[in-house]
Protein backbone atom coordinates (compact mmCIF):
# COMPACT_ATOMS: atom_id res chain seq x y z
CA UNK A 1 0.00 0.00 0.00
CA UNK A 2 1.24 3.50 -0.87
CA UNK A 3 2.52 5.60 2.01
CA UNK A 4 3.99 9.07 2.07
CA UNK A 5 6.84 8.13 4.42
CA UNK A 6 8.34 5.72 1.89
CA UNK A 7 7.96 8.30 -0.87
CA UNK A 8 9.79 10.94 1.20
CA UNK A 9 12.60 8.47 1.91
CA UNK A 10 12.95 7.54 -1.77
CA UNK A 11 13.01 11.19 -2.86
CA UNK A 12 15.47 12.22 -0.12
CA UNK A 13 17.84 9.34 -0.81
CA UNK A 14 17.69 10.00 -4.55
CA UNK A 15 18.33 13.75 -4.26
CA UNK A 16 21.07 13.23 -1.64
CA UNK A 17 22.92 10.65 -3.74
CA UNK A 18 22.68 12.89 -6.79
CA UNK A 19 24.00 15.87 -4.80
CA UNK A 20 26.94 13.75 -3.54
CA UNK A 21 28.11 13.54 -7.16
CA UNK A 22 27.18 17.08 -8.16
CA UNK A 23 28.67 19.77 -5.95
CA UNK A 24 26.89 22.47 -7.95
CA UNK A 25 23.53 20.92 -7.05
CA UNK A 26 24.58 20.69 -3.40
CA UNK A 27 25.48 24.39 -3.41
CA UNK A 28 22.15 25.37 -4.97
CA UNK A 29 20.10 23.43 -2.41
CA UNK A 30 22.09 23.91 0.81
CA UNK A 31 20.86 26.18 3.61
CA UNK A 32 23.02 29.30 3.55
CA UNK A 33 21.35 32.12 5.54
CA UNK A 34 23.55 34.79 3.96
CA UNK A 35 22.63 33.77 0.40
CA UNK A 36 18.96 33.53 1.38
CA UNK A 37 19.09 37.01 2.87
CA UNK A 38 20.97 38.64 0.00
CA UNK A 39 19.49 36.78 -2.98
CA UNK A 40 16.07 36.03 -1.46
CA UNK A 41 16.38 32.33 -2.33
CA UNK A 42 13.72 31.31 0.17
CA UNK A 43 13.38 27.82 -1.33
CA UNK A 44 16.57 26.88 0.52
CA UNK A 45 14.54 26.78 3.74
CA UNK A 46 13.00 23.55 2.37
CA UNK A 47 15.47 22.24 -0.23
CA UNK A 48 18.28 21.66 2.27
CA UNK A 49 16.16 19.00 3.96
CA UNK A 50 16.62 16.73 0.95
CA UNK A 51 20.42 16.73 0.87
CA UNK A 52 22.93 15.37 3.40
CA UNK A 53 26.59 15.72 4.30
CA UNK A 54 27.49 12.04 3.85
CA UNK A 55 26.09 8.52 3.81
CA UNK A 56 25.98 8.22 7.61
CA UNK A 57 24.11 11.51 7.97
CA UNK A 58 21.60 10.33 5.37
CA UNK A 59 21.25 6.86 6.92
CA UNK A 60 20.57 8.17 10.44
CA UNK A 61 17.85 10.57 9.31
CA UNK A 62 16.15 8.03 7.07
CA UNK A 63 16.38 5.40 9.82
CA UNK A 64 14.47 7.67 12.21
CA UNK A 65 11.92 8.56 9.53
CA UNK A 66 11.42 4.91 8.57
CA UNK A 67 10.71 3.76 12.11
CA UNK A 68 8.57 6.65 13.30
CA UNK A 69 7.13 8.13 10.13
CA UNK A 70 4.64 5.35 9.46
CA UNK A 71 3.30 5.54 13.03
CA UNK A 72 2.72 9.28 12.71
CA UNK A 73 1.37 9.01 9.17
CA UNK A 74 -1.12 6.27 10.11
CA UNK A 75 -2.11 8.15 13.28
CA UNK A 76 -2.78 11.31 11.26
CA UNK A 77 -5.08 9.33 8.97
CA UNK A 78 -7.09 8.22 12.01
CA UNK A 79 -7.01 11.58 13.79
CA UNK A 80 -7.67 13.87 10.84
CA UNK A 81 -9.48 11.65 8.35
CA UNK A 82 -9.28 12.79 4.72
CA UNK A 83 -6.90 15.60 5.69
CA UNK A 84 -4.49 13.22 7.44
CA UNK A 85 -2.10 12.76 4.51
CA UNK A 86 -2.00 16.48 3.73
CA UNK A 87 -1.46 17.22 7.41
CA UNK A 88 1.43 14.77 7.59
CA UNK A 89 3.12 16.19 4.48
CA UNK A 90 2.72 19.70 5.87
CA UNK A 91 4.22 18.60 9.18
CA UNK A 92 7.31 17.23 7.47
CA UNK A 93 7.92 20.07 5.01
CA UNK A 94 7.12 22.93 7.36
CA UNK A 95 9.33 21.40 10.06
CA UNK A 96 12.35 21.66 7.76
CA UNK A 97 11.80 25.40 7.39
CA UNK A 98 10.65 26.24 10.91
CA UNK A 99 13.55 24.34 12.46
CA UNK A 100 15.92 26.58 10.47
CA UNK A 101 14.48 30.00 11.40
CA UNK A 102 16.74 30.36 14.44
CA UNK A 103 19.84 29.57 12.35
CA UNK A 104 18.74 32.03 9.69
CA UNK A 105 18.38 34.85 12.21
CA UNK A 106 21.70 33.98 13.84
CA UNK A 107 23.81 33.56 10.68
CA UNK A 108 22.15 35.67 7.96
CA UNK A 109 25.23 37.92 7.88
CA UNK A 110 27.73 35.03 7.90
CA UNK A 111 28.57 33.98 4.30
CA UNK A 112 30.45 30.84 5.36
CA UNK A 113 27.68 29.23 7.42
CA UNK A 114 25.92 26.26 5.80
CA UNK A 115 23.50 23.65 7.06
CA UNK A 116 21.82 20.66 5.45
CA UNK A 117 19.87 17.54 6.21
CA UNK A 118 16.42 16.39 7.28
CA UNK A 119 17.17 16.46 11.02
CA UNK A 120 14.63 19.19 11.77
CA UNK A 121 11.89 17.24 10.02
CA UNK A 122 12.82 13.86 11.46
CA UNK A 123 12.96 15.39 14.95
CA UNK A 124 9.45 16.72 14.34
CA UNK A 125 8.21 13.29 13.30
CA UNK A 126 9.88 11.66 16.32
CA UNK A 127 8.31 14.10 18.78
CA UNK A 128 4.91 13.85 17.11
CA UNK A 129 5.17 10.11 17.78
CA UNK A 130 5.98 10.86 21.44
CA UNK A 131 2.84 13.00 21.66
CA UNK A 132 0.81 10.16 20.19
CA UNK A 133 2.41 7.41 22.29
CA UNK A 134 4.45 8.90 25.16
CA UNK A 135 5.24 5.53 26.73
CA UNK A 136 6.31 3.88 23.50
CA UNK A 137 9.78 2.38 23.74
CA UNK A 138 12.75 4.15 22.15
CA UNK A 139 16.40 3.16 22.32
CA UNK A 140 19.33 5.29 23.45
CA UNK A 141 22.58 3.44 22.74
CA UNK A 142 20.60 0.17 22.82
CA UNK A 143 19.07 1.08 26.19
CA UNK A 144 15.24 1.01 26.05
CA UNK A 145 13.59 4.18 27.35
CA UNK A 146 9.98 5.39 27.34
CA UNK A 147 9.48 7.93 24.57
CA UNK A 148 8.70 10.77 26.97
CA UNK A 149 11.93 10.14 28.92
CA UNK A 150 13.99 9.95 25.74
CA UNK A 151 12.34 13.15 24.51
CA UNK A 152 13.24 15.14 27.62
CA UNK A 153 16.81 13.81 27.72
CA UNK A 154 17.34 14.53 24.02
CA UNK A 155 16.20 18.14 24.39
CA UNK A 156 18.53 18.64 27.38
CA UNK A 157 21.43 17.10 25.44
CA UNK A 158 20.73 19.17 22.30
CA UNK A 159 20.46 22.37 24.33
CA UNK A 160 23.78 21.66 26.06
CA UNK A 161 25.57 20.76 22.83
CA UNK A 162 24.11 23.79 21.06
CA UNK A 163 25.55 26.10 23.71
CA UNK A 164 28.90 24.32 23.73
CA UNK A 165 29.24 24.21 19.94
CA UNK A 166 32.24 22.94 18.04
CA UNK A 167 30.75 19.74 16.60
CA UNK A 168 29.36 21.20 13.34
CA UNK A 169 25.86 19.89 14.10
CA UNK A 170 22.87 22.22 13.97
CA UNK A 171 21.42 21.38 17.38
CA UNK A 172 19.03 24.33 17.15
CA UNK A 173 17.30 22.60 14.22
CA UNK A 174 16.87 19.47 16.33
CA UNK A 175 15.37 21.44 19.21
CA UNK A 176 12.98 23.60 17.22
CA UNK A 177 12.01 20.71 14.95
CA UNK A 178 11.20 18.62 18.03
CA UNK A 179 9.13 21.36 19.67
CA UNK A 180 7.25 22.03 16.44
CA UNK A 181 6.57 18.33 15.87
CA UNK A 182 5.08 18.03 19.35
CA UNK A 183 2.92 21.14 19.08
CA UNK A 184 1.78 20.85 15.46
CA UNK A 185 -0.80 18.06 15.98
CA UNK A 186 -2.12 19.88 19.06
CA UNK A 187 -2.63 23.04 17.01
CA UNK A 188 -4.69 21.01 14.55
CA UNK A 189 -6.58 19.16 17.27
CA UNK A 190 -6.28 20.68 20.78
CA UNK A 191 -7.90 17.59 22.36
CA UNK A 192 -4.60 15.79 21.75
CA UNK A 193 -3.04 17.77 24.60
CA UNK A 194 -5.62 16.33 27.02
CA UNK A 195 -5.12 12.86 25.53
CA UNK A 196 -1.36 13.17 26.04
CA UNK A 197 -1.74 14.15 29.70
CA UNK A 198 -4.22 11.29 30.23
CA UNK A 199 -1.78 8.80 28.72
CA UNK A 200 1.07 10.25 30.73
CA UNK A 201 -0.73 10.14 34.09
CA UNK A 202 -2.62 6.95 33.35
CA UNK A 203 0.63 5.03 33.60
CA UNK A 204 0.59 5.85 37.33
CA UNK A 205 -3.10 5.17 37.78
CA UNK A 206 -3.98 8.87 37.86
CA UNK A 207 -7.01 10.12 35.95
CA UNK A 208 -8.17 13.67 35.38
Amino acid sequence: MFNVTTLIIVITVGVSLYAFERRDIMNKLIFNPYVINVRKQWYRFISHGFIHADYMHLAVNMFVLFFFGRLVEDSFKVLFGDMGIAGYILLYLSAIGIASISSYMKYKNSPNYNSLGASGATSAVLYASILINPWGELYLYFIPLPGIVFGVLYLIYSSYMGRRGGDYINHDAHIYGAIFGFLYPILLKPQLAIRFVDLLLGRFGITL
